[in-house]
């Protein structure tokens, strides 16, 4: 929760807060995830049918994260929800997780290739479009209105939040 005017956080939150006592319906989500990729794996080996269909879990949590997203706004009175844009998230992420691996692993190449490695596998396995969609849907049932703003790549997830909300409301203030 961002007051734009101000450029200031009022609230922020993770996905555990949001989630609270069901927080472990994300990690079973993440480990039938993780089970299925392994399947999958070891079918393509045997050149067997590797059709293993997931559990609506994924959409459940989506829909309880996007539940918790606008009972905040709703607290906050907020007039509008700010998405980042999506377009150009992949290379957004990917320098992102270069930057991370070279911090972590310094003047180690291969060190570097493998944290990137695992660290993309847990990212590019949440569905960002399922999620937001379900924040649309709930915002439009709740009267709030939803922008799109700029994705920036600096920073901590409280001031990439908090520059996308500023973004789109300077935005909308230059139309």
């Amino acid at each position: 929760m961002v007051d734009v005017v101000k450029n200031e956080v009022l609230a922020y939150r993770s996905v555990k807060q949001l989630l609270g006592k069901k927080y472990n319906l994300l990690n079973r989500q993440r480990q039938q995830q993780q089970r299925l990729s392994h399947e999958r794996h070891k079918a393509q080996k045997r050149n067997a049918p590797n059709s293993f269909g997931e559990s609506e879990l994924g959409q459940y949590v989506d829909r309880l994260l996007a539940d918790a997203i606008i009972a905040i706004a709703k607290t906050y009175q907020a007039g509008s929800i700010v998405i980042p844009e999506l377009r150009y998230i992949r290379e957004q992420i990917s320098s992102e997780i270069q930057s991370r691996a070279e911090k972590k692993c310094p003047g180690c190449k291969e060190a570097q290739k493998k944290y990137a490695k695992e660290y993309r596998k847990s990212i590019h396995r949440w569905s960002y479009g399922r999620l937001i969609e379900n924040i649309k849907s709930q915002a439009v049932k709740a009267g709030i209105a939803i922008e799109i703003g700029t994705h920036s790549i600096r920073g901590s997830s409280q001031e990439k939040a908090r520059d996308v909300a500023v973004f789109a409301y300077q935005e909308r203030q230059a139309a």
